[in-house]
């Protein structure tokens, strides 16, 4: 049955979002996924649009890092049947890391089930609402630079600190999770003065230097905890 035209518009955005939250992370992501229009959308699936069937499969350069992001037709809480179903598909496929869109959530049932598989596979819930628009892009967000192991190294290294000495990022907070974030991962946060910021965070390891676009930021550090 077709969707609303309410439905598909929301799908659309959707999808945009998560297409861009993916090339963010590093995964291979074609710039044409990421600007189709909703017509483009609706004729890649003959105008029988499904959550089911839009899958996104990717991988980091190399074939590497795989992840998959579902869309659970069931817009009423997802079940632990629907985890183990996509749990059996990642087994088969060899990918361990995946994203599940949801209306409303898991139930109790679906949330153990999720944390039981933590050690094996990694598996990160997002409710539509929360993808309808890209929150890296608001105006109030600074930019959020995650850092690589060997960096978050040299960082410790150059201000002589240890991990518990930085600054704490939630993991649960919306960057930390836009970006998948683990405990342990540093950020780099550029605040651009216009915004303004407070002046514990003026004092944090480094100031007044320049972010890609040369505007004058304060720079601190971050690490999710």
């Amino acid at each position: 049955m077709s969707l609303p035209d309410s439905e598909i518009t929301r799908l659309h955005r959707i999808r945009k979002t998560c297409f861009e939250m993916l090339k963010d992370r590093g995964y291979e992501v074609e710039d044409s996924e990421i600007d189709m229009s909703r017509k483009e959308f609706i004729d890649m699936h003959n105008g029988d649009i499904r959550r089911e069937n839009l899958t996104i499969n990717k991988s980091k350069p190399g074939n590497t890092d795989q992840i998959r992001v579902f869309f659970p037709d069931d817009l009423s809480k997802i079940g632990v049947g629907v985890i183990k179903k996509y749990l059996i598909v990642m087994e088969h496929d060899n990918v361990r890391r995946a994203i599940i869109v949801v209306r409303t959530g898991l139930t109790p049932s679906a949330k153990a089930s999720q944390s039981e598989v933590a050690g094996k596979f990694q598996i990160e819930v997002f409710q539509e609402a929360e993808l309808l628009v890209n929150i890296r892009y608001h105006n109030l967000v600074p930019d959020h630079v995650p850092l690589t192991d060997d960096e978050k190294k040299a960082l410790l290294n150059k201000y002589t600190v240890k991990e518990p000495q930085l600054p704490r990022i939630l993991a649960s907070d919306p960057v930390a999770r836009y970006y998948g974030l683990r405990r342990g991962q540093v950020v780099k946060i550029l605040r651009p003065i216009e915004t303004g910021t407070s002046e514990r965070d003026k004092d944090d390891f480094e100031s007044n230097k320049r972010d890609r676009e040369n505007e004058i930021c304060y720079v601190t550090y971050r690490i999710v905890g």
